[in-house]
């Protein structure tokens, strides 16, 4: 989608710090990190949401909760642990309808948070 800001990323209009790729993935730093490891994994094709994500087919998903364990590892919180979300919607804080996973970790992430 032209207008979508993480569409732009993937055509490298606009800059990333990238933390990893794959064919059809790519991962970088969220710029208001809200923990020391915050870095979004997105499917470089344009899904809006987790829903659509999990109607794509062809294991699309699965192949973003994979390279979100990559991302894991590279960033060393795998071993510690670490957390993944989707926020799918306006009301659940999807801020940018571009399907992406927030992985979170490098501190202790307590829930419910706050």
């Amino acid at each position: 989608m032209s207008d979508c800001l993480f569409c732009k990323i993937v055509a490298k209009e606009i800059p990333a710090e990238v933390v990893y790729e794959s064919g059809r993935t790519l991962a970088f730093r969220d710029l208001n990190p809200q923990a020391p490891t915050h870095v979004l994994v997105i499917p470089k094709d344009h899904h809006a949401d987790a829903a659509a994500l999990a109607d794509a087919g062809d294991d699309l998903a699965g192949e973003v909760l994979k390279s979100a364990q990559e991302v894991a590892t590279i960033d060393g919180v795998s071993e510690d642990g670490y957390r993944i979300v989707f926020n799918t919607g306006a009301a659940a804080g999807q801020t940018v309808f571009h399907v992406h996973a927030h992985v979170l970790g490098g501190r202790g992430l307590t829930w419910p948070p706050g």
